[in-house]
């Protein structure tokens, strides 16, 4: 039986994950393990996908790009290893992004989290579970974004760090955390696979003025997103609109 892409996606991003958490077992670290594994990653994930969907593009972050992919309805958007520096410390908060998007829409994901030993995609969503009481808000674990303590403070959210942009899209699908405001910007790959589990998932996802979030642009440059309980969205849009930077 043929696989569908949801199968595909999870399969190459389990697979994937495997590769990388073998590499880091050889006993390599920081930056130099950080290149080998995006390196296997995206060699094994590229192969995978041009022999699966020989008439799909793919964009990736380890691979040189191409504007043909803009005469493509159907564009494979992946992240080989999402959270290089925490992969090569020997943390948990990394992940690998296999996503589609089909006419701009984030359709298809799966955002494999090796370090725990699980991978969430659209096609199986999680339940979501209760709100967390504070609500706990995701942020940079480096670099808070001051528009997201600005809302956090204003709604008595606790402020929780955490590396990459996978894991903490995926925080909130697992019921870890309510909130993730980006502001800091990202690019298609960083966030494509995470919003497309989220929304399968139940959960809201725009940008932070409200709008859709896009995908296959000539300009692969995301400058923000929400991603948020439902019940949220309304309250956190309105605060980031309200935030002005200190002058």
């Amino acid at each position: 039986m043929t696989e569908t892409d949801d199968q595909l996606a999870e399969r190459l991003a389990t697979t994937a994950g495997a590769i990388l958490l073998a590499l880091r077992a050889e006993g390599l670290d920081g930056k130099a393990l950080g290149q080998a594994g995006d390196e296997a990653a995206n060699a094994m994930l590229c192969r995978e996908l041009r022999a699966g969907r020989p008439d799909d593009a793919i964009l990736s972050e380890e691979e040189k790009d191409s504007a043909a992919r803009l005469a493509h309805r159907r564009v494979w958007i992946i992240d080989p290893l999402d959270g290089t520096r925490e992969y090569g410390e020997g943390r948990d908060d990394w992940a690998v992004h296999v996503a589609l998007a089909v006419d701009g829409v984030a359709t298809v994901g799966a955002v494999a989290l090796p370090g725990l030993g699980i991978t969430l995609t659209s096609g199986a969503p999680v339940p979501l579970r209760p709100a967390n009481s504070p609500l706990r808000m995701l942020v940079s674990r480096t670099r808070p974004a001051a528009e997201a303590v600005f809302v956090a403070e204003r709604i008595g959210a606790e402020l929780v760090g955490m590396g990459s942009a996978g894991a903490k899209a995926m925080a909130v699908v697992r019921g870890e955390a309510d909130i993730y405001l980006h502001t800091g910007g990202q690019y298609e790959w960083d966030n494509c696979a995470p919003v497309a589990v989220a929304q399968a998932a139940g959960l809201h996802v725009s940008r932070v003025d409200g709008a859709p979030i896009r995908y296959n642009n000539a300009d692969t440059y995301l400058p923000d997103l929400l991603i948020c309980r439902a019940g949220l969205a309304d309250e956190v849009l309105r605060l980031a609109a309200e935030y002005r930077p200190a002058s």
